[in-house]
């Protein structure tokens, strides 16, 4: 097919013409109507989340926590499940290209080996995965894979010894008729260091800090296992079947 360079030409200019004629819509009162929705959101779930008052870790304060570490700088990858919806919300990026994660259709057991594909892709930048301890255990055979490559995946377990994702919802709908959800975990650490790979533990968040640093300053891979607060949840949710106006704020 013969392109009319003439043709051409006269859209762009007619495309030209049109555009120099809008005028920003800035939607000022509409986006105005949000601000008491956003103030009443950021009093009842950010601000709880982010500056817990109990002595429990919060999984949102040790992401906001390893995102500030790395001056916000580092790529963001997730596995599924609770620890997922908290890393996206409260990672924080300075730049484009720097989040993976598998959306609404993914499945536990992701982010490891999308986080080693990432340290392929940009070995130049700190790459950070947070995994859930169902998650990280559909993958374990992967640290084979990190040993072998020495691929320098900074992993953050947010283990809560439940099927996070799961648990909330048997929570909320289902009057804590939990079933299958509680876990019974292995010791992470050892299986680390099994595969010759530097681990630590922490329950405060006095320790958050020092461990933190310490797995940005371990040269290759590093697992941070942060035990988090067992019935946490994720917060604003909609229920199942609601709409937007139903949105609960709090179990």
């Amino acid at each position: 097919m013969k392109v009319d360079v003439a043709v051409l030409g006269n859209c762009k200019d007619t495309l030209a013409a049109v555009t120099a004629l809008l005028k920003p819509a800035r939607h000022e009162e509409w986006l105005e109507s949000f601000r008491p929705y956003e103030q009443v959101e950021e009093e009842k779930v950010i601000r709880p989340e982010l500056h817990p008052a109990g002595d429990v870790l919060s999984m949102g304060e040790v992401v906001r926590a390893v995102s500030e570490a790395t001056h916000d700088d580092a790529i963001l990858v997730t596995d599924v499940g609770q620890n997922q919806m908290m890393a996206a919300r409260y990672f924080r990026f300075s730049r484009e290209r720097s989040i993976v994660t598998s959306g609404g259709l993914g499945t536990m057991g992701f982010g490891m080996p999308a986080a080693i594909g990432a340290t392929f892709g940009r070995p130049d930048r700190t790459v950070c995965v947070f995994m859930g301890d169902g998650g990280l255990q559909m993958n374990l055979q992967e640290l084979g894979t990190i040993m072998e490559q020495k691929a320098p995946v900074k992993m953050i377990l947010l283990n809560n010894n439940y099927l996070g994702n799961v648990r909330q919802w048997q929570a909320m709908f289902f009057n804590r008729r939990y079933s299958f959800t509680p876990m019974l975990n292995p010791d992470y650490m050892q299986i680390a260091s099994a595969y010759g790979i530097p681990s630590t533990r922490v329950f405060t968040r006095e320790a958050l800090q020092d461990a933190i640093a310490e797995m940005l300053a371990t040269d290759g891979p590093f697992l941070l296992e942060a035990c988090v607060v067992e019935e946490g949840n994720v917060l604003p949710m909609t229920p199942p079947g609601g709409s937007v106006n139903q949105m609960l704020l709090e179990c």
